[in-house]
């Protein structure tokens, strides 16, 4: 199992798109529903900022985001989109959690 974190800041004026482009992933896998992947998406207070969550549970440890159309979409441009690229980081070793990952 692998845990990924990626944070970055969307240029104000592309926040919309954002969103939408985050929308986009999640309608794909609600009707694809790929196993192996618990993924969320959160907006910062500070209405630029975003933070993606994911924990691939795949035996090869392949990613099915890599299979999703849109989240290719949401992939191509980001750079043109963001203030701040998108910083991934890896989450090592869980202390605990409540029905987060259960």
């Amino acid at each position: 199992m692998k845990r990924v974190m990626v944070r970055y800041k969307v240029k104000p004026d592309r926040v919309a798109e954002n969103e939408e482009l985050c929308r986009a992933v999640y309608d794909e896998l609600k009707s694809k529903a790929p196993p192996g992947i618990r993924y969320m998406t959160f907006k910062l207070e500070d209405g630029v900022s975003f933070i993606h969550v994911a924990s691939i549970e795949t035996d090869d440890g392949s990613n099915p985001l890599s299979g999703i159309d849109a989240f290719k979409a949401f992939q191509k441009d980001i750079g043109a989109r963001c203030d701040e690229p998108p910083a991934a980081t890896e989450l090592a070793a869980e202390v605990g959690s409540y029905g987060f990952f259960d």
